[in-house]
């Protein structure tokens, strides 16, 4: 069981249709599995006065992101349709981080990246976390590749105690064992 208090902060990334339901337009082969978990784990940190936090994939129609724009992904959580929606079933008790607001890309909750200039902007995850006097962070959510690797390894860097639960991620695997390849990574810095 996973400990919570007052200067610990639940992450939930992307639990959104398009990753989490197996008809989004970005399914991760068992999203679906997260949202009991995330359940389970949001619960618990409401409970012991944990900041729990949701970052959102919100990206526009036409983006740099999108393989039809010249990016890598197909056209997924385009703000304001049902597939950026959080997964209906995830428990919805704090703020939200929105995430490719514009054109800029990025897989971490906690900055964005010009797809031109290269220059990371903050989102505002950060910045909430340090008004909350939070010191650690638990992260779960999708994809383990991705956002979650990303989001983990950013908040490591920016000097938050991190945790990874294991049993509320799934990756993409575009590449045959990208998951675990991500799971050591964030390993590797404690």
């Amino acid at each position: 069981m996973t400990s919570y208090d007052t200067r610990t902060a639940l992450v939930v990334v992307d639990v959104q249709n398009d990753f989490a339901d197996p008809n989004g337009a970005l399914s991760v082969q068992g999203g679906d599995e997260v949202v009991p978990v995330a359940n389970r784990e949001i619960e618990q940190a409401a409970a012991a006065g944990a900041l729990v936090v949701y970052t959102q994939d919100w990206h526009p129609p036409q983006t740099p992101h999108f393989a039809k724009y010249g990016g890598k992904w197909p056209v997924h959580c385009v703000r304001d349709t049902w597939g950026a929606q959080l997964h209906p079933d995830l428990k919805v008790v704090g703020p939200r981080i929105l995430n490719g607001t514009g054109e800029e890309d990025g897989y971490s909750g906690f900055t964005v990246i010009h797809p031109v200039t290269g220059e990371t902007s903050p989102t505002g995850l950060e910045e909430l976390l340090r008004e909350r006097g939070v010191g650690r962070v638990v992260v779960l959510g999708l994809a383990t590749d991705y956002c979650v690797k990303e989001t983990a390894l950013d908040a490591v860097r920016l000097g938050f105690d991190t945790l990874v639960l294991r049993e509320g991620v799934r990756a993409v695997d575009v590449e045959p064992g990208d998951g675990d390849r991500a799971l050591e990574e964030m390993a590797a810095p404690g």
